[in-house]
């Protein structure tokens, strides 16, 4: 049939993207004489989601971005830090994730090509901060959970479903949660998950291995 003709050579997405908020962030590599640091933000003290946490760069992927989460990263990016769109180079990719708050990230690596051009907007950003991308090698992180429970509306169909399907919160799994120290900084959440990713690809032999 030509209709199943369509499932050959064809690449799979993600069948329920549009119920996300789909985002994408750049963690930003600088180098310097030979050494690599990590580029963060803390977030403005004036926003109403998470002010003054700590994270990286980037923000929701447009409708005439989706399918290219790229250009989203380094749009972000660019706005929030003060720079040029070209002074970012795409490094590789890291996996995509999946946050059961509802959010879909697409994040990325990325080098920063000038550091000395970085002003962030203050609208966004309270400052930013270098730390040694061998720190994270080194020092893996700590390491606790959080527990997801779902719970059905009261216009849902029980009567034609399982009895084991009720009102009442369940608890359906969890899911780990990071936390990196840097002196008396504290990297947690998505933005460690991302950074936990990126160290536990790029040095897969383990998290002491160091830094080449």
């Amino acid at each position: 049939m030509k209709a199943l003709a369509r499932l050959m050579n064809r690449k799979p997405g993600i069948q329920n993207e549009d119920e996300f908020f789909v985002s994408a962030v750049l963690l930003p590599i600088i180098e310097k004489n030979g050494n690599f640091s990590i580029l963060f933000e803390v977030r403005s003290n004036c926003l109403r989601r998470q002010p003054g946490e700590i994270c990286f760069p980037g923000g929701k992927v447009e409708k005439p971005e989706m399918g290219r989460p790229w250009d989203s990263a380094v749009r972000e990016t660019a706005e929030e830090l003060g720079i040029s769109p070209g002074g970012v180079k795409l490094l590789g990719r890291l996996d995509c994730l999946i946050n059961p708050p509802g959010s879909l990230i697409y994040p990325f690596v990325g080098m920063l090509t000038d550091c000395s051009k970085v002003k962030p907007n203050p609208d966004e950003v309270e400052e930013v901060f270098w730390a040694p991308l061998s720190h994270f090698v080194k020092n893996p992180p700590a390491k606790s959970h959080v527990e997801v429970a779902t719970r059905y509306p009261k216009d849902f169909p029980f009567d034609k479903v399982q009895a084991s399907y009720g009102e009442e919160w369940q608890k359906r799994w969890t899911f780990p949660v990071y936390f990196y120290e840097y002196g008396e900084r504290l990297i947690w959440g998505v933005t460690a998950k991302i950074l936990y990713n990126f160290i536990s690809t790029c040095w897969p032999a383990g998290m002491t291995e160091a830094c080449s």
